[in-house]
């Protein structure tokens, strides 16, 4: 059944469903932004993927074969949705690590969903998609579904989260300067280095709620709410595309390197803006990162249809500017979503190049697991499109834990206290949330 319905705000929707278990809303949250055309909220799974052997990527596309894909007025209609951590994409290449997993946090999350309400920005439009299953009343289903849209509770006001960072300042600096050494070695060009805070998980936090107030404070165009049951949750306000795969094989990417702060004053802003856009450093790192993706997606793309349509583009969020580029191809009709993904986890934009060499380093430097931070959000049809958000700026609430992390690329002109800064930067949205 695929019927149209009232438009309403999606997180309006949201905070109506929130309690819902394995709820997943991939929201566009940017408003007036070309990249933020398409939300969905997708409810009851009839399936849920959470295996940890070396074979979840398999598991994965035998899933997605024995369904055929439902024709609609949205991009997706239905398929698996969840996440792949970064250290799902350790075992692909395969680099060792030294870091046990003391949260249990699994390498891939997944739900097979087809029932979802999907939401058209531009047009204004909104769809309830709702598949038929044995001995239930699909009418009768959409119907009380639809009239808990309009029974949002009141917002849960948010606990104070008590935040502690893995080093200090001083030991951020002193591993970007170990990065430094590498680099002068010729082990490595870059290196993403990241550093992780905690919370204690307060006993009344809400997590939608949480996810709410992220989402005003950093609307970006690639924003999800992922329940994962077993009290995990992903509150994820990412502005980076990771890889998007059409029906008929065209894939993009467009990975993040350089950043910039916005300003309150337009004309400082777009100082900032033009600063960024010509900067030799953050070119650089940008361009490095190209080369990793153009190198990853041609494992699988048609010989010569590689393509760099934009490099260097300066886009704008609500609290940084970032530089961005885009990398497209053609994937070759043989391979699927699941061989896509096998070749570029974890995003080039969140290793370094090197790629393999890259990740090492960061797993001796880092003081634990990544998680699924740095790893990919994702959306996969079952007509076999395909859409995913690198894993940054996201909160990781577990049963006892909030976790947040945030870091950026390491170059050899690199100054470990502007290192330290941008990351600061890039948290701080995060860490200011349950503080006010």
């Amino acid at each position: 059944m695929i019927q149209e319905i009232a438009w309403q705000e999606p997180n309006d929707c949201f905070a109506a469903l929130a309690h819902e278990p394995y709820l997943a809303f991939l929201d566009s949250a940017a408003t007036g932004d070309a990249r933020s055309r398409f939300s969905y909220i997708c409810l009851d799974p009839f399936k849920i993927l959470r295996p940890q052997q070396d074979d979840a990527l398999d598991l994965l596309a035998r899933e997605l074969a024995q369904h055929a894909p439902t024709p609609g007025p949205l991009p997706f209609t239905g398929g698996a949705v969840g996440f792949f951590s970064y250290d799902l994409g350790l075992g692909l290449e395969p680099v060792p690590s030294r870091h046990d997993n003391p949260s249990n946090l699994p390498d891939i999350f997944i739900g097979f969903y087809d029932t979802l309400i999907g939401f058209d920005h531009t047009a204004h439009r909104a769809w309830l998609i709702m598949a038929s299953r044995p001995g239930q009343d699909t009418a009768t289903q959409a119907t009380n579904l639809l009239a808990r849209l309009n029974h949002a509770p009141k917002p849960a006001p948010l606990p104070k989260l008590h935040w502690q960072a893995d080093m200090d300042q001083t030991e951020y600096q002193t591993h970007v300067q170990r990065i430094l050494a590498y680099i002068r070695a010729g082990d490595i060009y870059q290196a993403n280095f990241t550093l992780r805070h905690v919370a204690p998980r307060p006993a009344n936090l809400n997590p939608a709620a949480l996810y709410l107030a992220l989402r005003q404070t950093s609307p970006a165009p690639f924003a999800a709410y992922l329940d994962c049951g077993e009290g995990l949750a992903l509150l994820s306000a990412s502005p980076e595309r990771f890889i998007s795969l059409s029906p008929n094989g065209d894939i993009e990417t467009r990975p993040i390197k350089g950043t910039r702060p916005r300003h309150t004053n337009s004309v400082q802003d777009a100082a900032l803006a033009a600063e960024l856009a010509q900067s030799p450093k953050d070119r650089a790192e940008n361009l490095m990162i190209v080369d990793l993706l153009r190198h990853d997606i041609g494992r699988v793309a048609q010989t010569g249809s590689i393509r760099v349509p934009e490099l260097f583009q300066v886009e704008s969020f609500a609290s940084v500017h970032h530089l961005v580029s885009c990398i497209t191809g053609k994937l070759r009709p043989e391979l699927g979503p699941v061989d896509l993904l096998r070749v570029t986890l974890p995003g080039g934009s969140v290793t370094g190049a090197p790629k393999i060499r890259a990740m090492q380093i960061i797993d001796e430097l880092e003081p634990c697991r990544r998680g699924p931070y740095c790893g990919a959000i994702a959306w996969i049809g079952f007509d076999g499109a395909m859409d995913s958000s690198i894993i940054i700026r996201t909160l990781i609430v577990t049963p006892t834990h909030v976790l947040m992390q945030s870091g950026g690329g390491i170059v050899a002109d690199s100054q470990p206290d502007a290192e330290y800064d941008e990351m600061r930067l890039k948290a701080s949205p995060m860490l200011g949330l349950g503080n006010g």
